[in-house]
């Protein structure tokens, strides 16, 4: 199984990091970008940037919907895993449009209220994990496995 693994810098980048024990058994490739904690990834893993992309930064959302179209063509991988944040909006939505299962994990600040990100790919993801057992209860298809350290 070939992984995409696509995380903002960050506690984003630090949960995914968190999540190693899983990803490092697969073949995979990241998306992310430029930053101060992401820059040594490309010494050892195979890592396409994209333009830093913030909530609410339509513009640059839209410039990575159109790089996520290209990278997942030539990646092709079987599951798209992201903890968030923005970045992940326009890799979940164009892989649902190549029929890519996606998989998120909210940020672990979230005890309350799904994240704007959260909310945009809840309804679109596969799978959705949340860190605090009292999301599932209002979100009846989040999962609650824990928290990733």
């Amino acid at each position: 199984m070939k992984l995409l693994l696509v995380c903002n810098p960050g506690g984003h980048f630090s949960t995914m990091m968190g999540l190693k024990s899983f990803w490092s058994t697969y073949e995979r490739e990241w998306v992310t970008y430029r930053h101060y904690d992401t820059q040594k990834l490309s010494e050892k893993e195979r890592v396409y940037w994209v333009a830093m992309q913030e909530a609410r930064m339509l513009v640059k959302a839209s410039i990575n919907f159109f790089k996520a179209l290209v990278i997942l063509r030539q990646s092709k991988p079987d599951l798209v895993l992201s903890t968030g944040a923005s970045i992940a909006v326009p890799f979940i939505v164009a892989s649902k449009l190549y029929g890519i299962k996606t998989v998120f994990i909210e940020s672990i600040s979230r005890s309350g209220n799904l994240s704007l990100t959260g909310r945009i790919v809840y309804n679109l993801v596969d799978e959705f994990y949340v860190q605090w057992p009292e999301c599932v209860e209002r979100y009846p298809k989040a999962q609650y496995k824990g928290v990733v350290v």
